[in-house]
């Protein structure tokens, strides 16, 4: 029997049976097992404005399947419209509102299982995070990548309309702005490029969590749709089956995982997100450190925008995780379970690359230097994540004096004024998961300094969210520990000279210890929030731990 399945007489069962006769089901659609299909979809965004068309279709293949398929919404963050608010504050904390929607929805109503529709950055993330919390039979439905447009001959997509509305507003970056808006977005998915969202699609199936050859895909295409049917037919056999998230989220699931996001150069938060996903799988296992120790003998196979020459649908085109997965299969742990009720390794056994210049081999890699790098040091004791690119030239070092801001708009408003010059080192702190709270957004004042022609010659170091995009210059993010967790960020001054060596992989400042210890902490900003960021505030754990949500 299902645990969803209460005994006939008992109050849950004639309770059930009274709401769900309502709805117009029968005695033995309740005896099916009963899955979520967990949407996130809101009329906010585009990224995943397609959603309710994919669940729909979803809920017939569960049906024809033999399952009783529940719709269940979550919060719908999309990184682009909510970090309007708070600084940036919603976005990161609405991934652990995402998976505490998840826990109330389907653990509430004991539900049999779920399939997860994984649309923009931090659905994926939260996803992976409840299915490792509850344990239940879940499958990750990636729900592809919107199509992006054209300006003056070129291909846009969203990510262009932003580094290029970071330059000096005026008149004619208006009409450009205006211009690039216009079409940089045909249609419905995540941003285009190898962002954090498809970064975080292609993890799920290198954990396992998702079908083989599923990710990436394009929004509404005949591919995406094929992998919408074989998905809701396989969630009720994994039910069936009692495989379960823990079975396949395993040291050498993770293993996987962050090979393959070195060998696509994925978003940077992929880190955070991985060590989310252990955390609430309670595996022990430290992913900062993995990225580190796997980096030098992973190579770089694909260089998808921002890393280099390649579209995603390209890379999609050229074989996508799967290709990849099946490049490095002599650097991977083959015998992890996945979904599928295979391992890795048999689910890798026909696959083929189409495209060898997109997806290349180990022999013939766009780099054998990782472009994740983990400093340590002593500003960064805990690991700061410097994003490369593969053809960028930038300084190996920079030493330069701190200029130390406690807001992003504190450091624009310096850069506006001209007091911001070549040499020195950009601090701007305060904004980790606990100081913003909810972890502000940094990458404003990164691409504002490209703009004004200052990258490489000007550091970034900063305990916020940095983009996926950011790439370029010497910028050192998510340093940890953050500065309100009294990390040596919050006690550095104007004028401390920092250093950071790339190939050495260290973030130090040139400040003896003794009398660094001695300094008072940077008061940092009372933002005064109330409602849902007071709460994450209070609750949430460092960045080393995933910044997941635990009562101290």
């Amino acid at each position: 029997m299902y645990r969803s399945n209460y005994p006939p007489g008992s109050v849950r069962w004639a309770t059930r049976r009274a709401q769900w006769r309502a709805l117009g089901l029968t005695d033995e659609d309740m005896q099916k097992p009963k899955i979520a299909v967990v949407n996130t979809s809101s009329d906010l965004a585009i990224c995943f404005s397609h959603l309710d068309a994919v669940a729909a279709r979803v809920k017939d293949g569960i049906r024809a399947a033999g399952g009783l398929p529940f719709e269940v919404r979550t919060t719908a963050p999309s990184d682009f419209i909510h970090s309007a608010g708070a600084g940036g504050g919603y976005i990161l904390s609405a991934r652990d509102l995402i998976v505490n929607d998840i826990e109330v929805a389907v653990e509430g109503a004991q539900l049999d299982g779920m399939i997860c529709l994984a649309s923009c950055d931090k659905t994926a993330p939260a996803q992976l995070m409840a299915a490792g919390r509850l344990n239940l039979p879940t499958l990750l439905l990636a729900c592809g990548y919107q199509p992006s447009g054209r300006f003056r001959g070129e291909q846009c997509d969203i990510e262009d309309v932003f580094l290029h509305a970071c330059g000096t507003p005026g008149p004619a970056l208006t009409g450009e702005l205006t211009e690039m808006s216009e079409d940089a977005v045909r249609g419905p998915g995540v941003c285009a490029g190898m962002g954090t969202a498809n970064s975080m699609h292609i993890v799920a199936e290198a954990l396992g969590m998702a079908l083989p050859g599923s990710t990436p895909v394009a929004a509404n295409s005949p591919a995406m749709w094929r992998a919408a049917d074989e998905a809701a037919a396989r969630i009720v056999a994994v039910v069936d089956e009692d495989l379960r998230p823990r079975t396949v989220l395993t040291r050498a699931a993770f293993h996987n995982a962050v090979r393959v996001a070195l060998s696509v150069g994925a978003s940077i938060n992929t880190i955070k997100h991985l060590q989310a996903v252990a955390a609430e799988a309670e595996v022990e296992i430290d992913i900062t450190a993995l990225y580190g120790e796997l980096g030098a003998s992973t190579p770089l196979l694909s260089a998808v925008r921002p890393n280099g020459p390649h579209t995603i649908e390209q890379f999609d085109a050229a074989g996508g995780a799967r290709a990849v997965l099946a490049r490095l299969s002599d650097l991977l742990e083959l015998g992890a379970a996945t979904v599928t009720g295979t391992t890795l390794g048999e689910n890798l056994a026909d696959a083929a690359v189409a495209d060898p210049e997109v997806i290349r081999s180990g022999e013939r890699p766009f780099s054998r230097d990782p472009l994740i790098l983990v400093l340590r040091g002593s500003l960064t004791p805990l690991g700061g994540i410097v994003k490369l690119s593969v053809d960028e030239e930038r300084p190996a070092e920079f030493t330069g004096p701190a200029r130390c801001f406690e807001s992003q708009e504190d450091a624009l408003a310096a850069l506006a004024a001209g007091t911001i010059t070549a040499g020195d080192v950009v601090v701007v702190r305060g904004l980790g998961p606990r100081g913003r709270p909810g972890m502000g957004m940094a990458s404003q004042i990164v691409f504002a300094l490209d703009r004004a022609g200052l990258t490489g010659r000007v550091a970034v170091v900063t305990d916020g969210q940095l983009s996926g995009l950011v790439n370029r210059g010497v910028v050192v993010g998510e340093v940890r520990p953050e500065a309100a967790d009294g990390g040596p960020l919050a006690l550095l001054r104007d004028g401390d000279v920092v250093h950071v060596d790339l190939p050495g992989r260290r973030c130090d400042v040139r400040v003896p210890a003794d009398e660094l210890a001695a300094r008072t902490p940077s008061a940092g900003r009372d933002h005064g929030e109330r409602g849902w960021l007071s709460v994450y505030g209070r609750t949430v754990r460092p960045l080393a731990e995933g910044a997941t949500l635990r009562a101290t």
